[in-house]
């Protein structure tokens, strides 16, 4: 069965809580700028790990220092918990590689 999609109130409450994030197409959107090449790639690196380890993966773009992050759980046609999860893990992550 398919995670629930998030209501707009559940999505408002989440955006106050993951800053930096927003909706964009109706996909949580991130945009990640890094000091250099190394480090956005690295961000991509270490995240793929837990991304895999979850089996929830984003739709995720690279160029030189900038990592734009889309998430959007597919099978259930929105937003989701699993995607803020998501979210959340790849804050953590790239607050330790800033």
């Amino acid at each position: 069965m398919p995670a629930p999609k998030l209501t707009d109130g559940e999505l408002t409450v989440t955006l106050r809580q993951i800053q930096g994030w927003t909706v964009i197409g109706g996909k949580l959107h991130r945009e990640y700028k890094f000091p250099d090449f190394i480090h956005a790639f690295g961000f991509m690196a270490t995240a793929a790990l837990a991304i895999e380890k979850r089996n929830h993966h984003p739709e995720w773009f690279n160029v030189y220092n900038r990592v734009t992050v889309d998430l959007v759980t597919h099978d259930s046609g929105g937003i989701t918990q699993k995607d803020v999860d998501l979210a959340l893990t790849l804050e953590a992550i790239a607050g330790k590689l800033a």
